[in-house]
């Protein structure tokens, strides 16, 4: 079985503001969910990870963890080959229900089409290079 420091990882891209909101949790909880990155990058899915209901099949997935009685929540997508996009990092304030909040699926929503277009030129960028147009 591999180690996981021979095989082939994914690059991982921040949307917005993602990275800094995830730096921000506690330290455990950000170890924890960076290991679920991690997995994401090298095509496996983590076993916290979740698939967030409303993205229309299984290319956003969600990592929920609960510390110290709050409940903190990574959202990612991996629908585009080759890259992962970690689209929010948030802290969920209500303590009623599992729903994820309106004011937050708007902002994955947003960041889902900022990462879309982001790797639309990616793709470009990278034709252009094995074709050798300028």
């Amino acid at each position: 079985m591999s180690t996981g420091e021979t095989e082939e990882s994914k690059p991982l891209f921040w949307m917005g503001s993602s990275r800094d909101d995830l730096r921000e949790f506690p330290d455990e909880v950000c170890q924890s969910m960076g290991f679920a990155l991690w997995q994401a990058q090298l095509g496996r899915k983590h076993r916290d990870a979740r698939v967030l209901k409303g993205f229309g099949g299984a290319g956003v997935l969600e990592v929920v963890e609960d510390h110290d009685g709050d409940t903190y929540r990574a959202v990612y997508t991996v629908k585009f080959a080759g890259a992962v996009y970690v689209l929010h990092a948030f802290q969920k304030k209500s303590k009623k229900g599992i729903k994820t909040p309106v004011a937050d699926l708007n902002v994955i929503r947003r960041r889902l089409k900022a990462a879309e277009e982001h790797h639309e030129e990616r793709s470009r960028e990278e034709e252009r290079r094995q074709t050798g147009a300028h």
